[in-house]
């Protein structure tokens, strides 16, 4: 037992240990610690539970049959704590059972991806190692001791000394189990830094992340006709049927929308550049005095900036799709991957139907991220697509944990333009990937400059200086190829990043924060704009599609998008609304400057006056009277009730998403 618990403990503690050190704001060992509490009572737990186990099935069968569960479990603990591991330096994001189910229908990819950016061979080796030895290693170890103790002349451990247990000493240890895996649980949800899903024991994660409540008691005590919907998801989850949502406004009204020409029409190209992980703080036209995005900067002088973009879901696809479909994404991993799941027509298939040709670019490889492939673009309406896997990747960077650098699509797209840039007009997406997490670009081919003192905050402020430069080369390209005069060029955030500025957010996904949600969009026509315009109030990335109909000259029929074109001002009262991508972890709505975020019950609610404190450093929630506050959460629940009917069944590649949010 001692030969594989005392490795088996050492091995998920260092593990633990190498994610959580290192982490932005440097915890120091009292952080570090109180992240691992969960951890360190789990594995108490766990070696109790097989010593009290053990101490009962002394002989025979049974004991035997313990024996088997005990390498068998101990062999399942490892490769989730150790794919738990892999998955959060590649993503930076904790491994839940939402994550799992989706890699099941891609085992293979799965595998590519998990050690996209480290050495495949020593990677895969210490997992086999640890299997190796959790199945094989303690029988030899303990033949080794016993030998060794021969031969120094020492009796070994005998039989009946080794059976030799009390009852009562086999019911306190089944009693400590209990009692440390309930702490393993209780530490996970502490307060502070320690209240985010790394503070939770891997293993424990995925379990409560798989059997969680699908209700809390925050929300039940805020609205009835939340457990009315909880209700309807669960009869929809046990026949399988879709009940739609009572709300008449859940009816999307750009399911059958058409484009038609006006006497303004001009068929243009049009340019879509993905700015991965890229927040508006951290570039040059968004904060003047941080020269991370020079070229950008001076390109914002002479474009319509939108002052104020917020994103609806901090997540690549998500920020995909609002831009490429004009509606707001699924709150949940996710459908638009499906065909027929993004329920509107999205701007790819608009502008095909009016004779233009579409195609997709992009730095992230095609086999190194298990979600990011040409399922989503296809689904967009781009009848071509190109990844570095058909591109000569020979000299290029990889600087993030999905691919390479952006100059990598230069080549193909200068190739690409040059063949059928002039027959018709066209619409072609660049999808950046080196803002995202890795910030692998120090140093890189144009140098490097010191932006923090901060180490990882640096290498991702040098990542948009790498990325400032690839937008120069691409301009430039069109220019050389005599496309620019006549292109309309829209450049666009995916979402924002986070570096433990807020309750230990760190990345995206549930960055509920400015930093998360407050990203760049610039629109960009030489023919407009010549002296800058700026699109004051607050504007959404479904505002991007749009837009660029409205620079086009077509007229929406059959339907109505939900977002505004930023050529016209937006309605001063207009409410922009956000959703983290965990499984009810927290939301959030901006009208005018009044920031409200609902944390369900994980923290209480939050209020900043943005106007007055743009970097969320004063909660005035106390402030506002109960039943704003009680609107302002009503409003966020009701809008997700409705995003969920717009998007029928809550699945992931067409199975049920236990980690969804109902």
């Amino acid at each position: 037992m001692l030969g594989l618990l005392i490795p088996f403990v050492v091995y998920n503690l260092a593990l633990k240990a190498l994610d959580v050190a290192p982490q932005p704001g440097d915890p120091g060992l009292g952080g570090t610690l109180e992240l691992m509490r969960s951890d360190i009572f789990f594995n108490l737990g766990y070696a109790s539970l097989w010593l009290a186990l053990f101490a009962v099935a002394s002989r025979g069968p049974v004991r035997w049959a313990v024996v088997f569960l005990f390498h068998a479990a101990t062999m399942l603990v490892v490769v989730v704590t150790t794919l738990a591991h892999q998955h959060f330096q590649q993503t930076g994001a904790t491994l839940d059972y939402g994550v799992i189910a989706g890699w099941v229908p891609r085992l293979g990819e799965v595998g590519t991806s998990l050690w996209q950016g480290t050495e495949p061979l020593p990677a895969w080796g210490l997992l086999a190692a640890a299997l190796l030895y959790a199945a094989l290693g303690p029988p030899f170890l303990t033949r080794a001791v016993e030998r060794v103790a021969r031969w120094r002349g020492r009796p070994g451990p005998s039989p009946a000394r080794a059976a030799g247990f009390s009852f009562l000493g086999s019911f306190v240890l089944f009693l400590l189990a209990a009692g440390f895996g309930s702490l393993s649980l209780l530490a996970g949800s502490g307060s502070g830094d320690a209240n985010t899903p790394l503070a939770n024991d891997r293993v424990t994660n995925v379990a409560l992340t798989a059997f969680g409540e699908t209700t809390t008691g925050a929300e039940e005590e805020t609205t009835g006709t939340e457990e009315t919907t909880t209700e309807a998801v669960e009869e929809e989850a046990a026949t399988g049927e879709y009940i739609p949502d009572a709300d008449p406004a859940a009816n999307l009204s750009a399911v059958n929308a058409g484009l038609v020409e006006t006497p303004r029409t001009e068929k243009r190209n049009v340019v879509l550049i993905h700015l991965e992980s890229t927040r508006a703080q951290s570039v040059t036209p968004y904060n003047e005095d941080l020269k991370t995005m020079p070229f950008l900067g001076e390109l914002a002088g002479s474009s319509l900036l939108a002052e104020r973009a917020y994103v609806v879901v901090p997540r690549s696809s998500k920020g995909s799709t609002a831009t490429n479909c004009g509606v707001e994404p699924p709150h949940y991993p996710g459908p638009e991957f499906e065909t027929g799941r993004v329920p509107s027509p999205c701007l790819g298939g608009l502008l095909k139907e009016q004779g233009y040709r579409t195609v997709w670019f992009q730095s992230v490889s095609n086999l190194a991220n298990s979600y990011w492939d040409d399922d989503l673009a296809r689904n967009f309406g781009y009848e071509e697509f190109y990844s570095p896997e058909t591109m000569n990747t020979e000299g290029y960077q990889v600087t993030n944990s999905f691919g390479f650098e952006e100059d990598v699509m230069l080549g193909p797209s200068e190739g690409w333009l040059a063949s059928n840039g002039y027959d018709a007009p066209f619409l072609a997406q660049y999808f950046t990937g080196t803002g995202h997490y890795g910030y692998d670009c120090v140093p890189n081919r144009y140098g490097y400059e010191s932006f923090s003192e901060d180490e990882e905050l640096d290498r991702y402020h040098n990542c948009l200086r790498m990325l400032d430069f690839f937008l120069q080369n691409l301009f430039d390209q069109y220019k050389r190829l005599g496309l620019y005069e006549d292109t309309i060029f829209v450049l666009y955030g995916d979402h924002g990043e986070g570096f433990r500025e807020h309750n230990g957010r760190y990345m995206h996904g549930d960055t509920i924060y400015e930093e998360g949600l407050r990203v760049p969009l610039i629109v960009h026509d030489p023919k407009r704009f010549e002296d800058g315009e700026r699109a004051k109030g607050l504007s959404s990335q479904i505002d991007v599609l749009p837009t660029v109909v409205d620079l086009l000259g077509y007229e929406v029929v059959n339907g109505e998008y939900p977002g505004y074109s930023l050529l016209n001002p937006v309605p001063e009262d207009r409410v922009v609304r956000s959703n983290c991508i965990g499984d009810r972890k927290c939301m959030a709505s901006i009208k005018g400057y009044e920031k409200y975020i609902y944390h369900y019950d994980e923290l209480p609610d939050e209020f900043f006056d943005l106007s007055k404190d743009p970097l969320e450093q004063r909660n005035i929630a106390d402030e506002r009277s109960k039943e704003e506050i009680d609107e302002r959460r009503e409003d966020l629940l009701t809008w997700r009730r409705r995003d969920d009917a717009e998007y029928g069944p809550i699945t992931f590649e067409g199975n049920p998403y236990r980690g969804a949010m109902p």
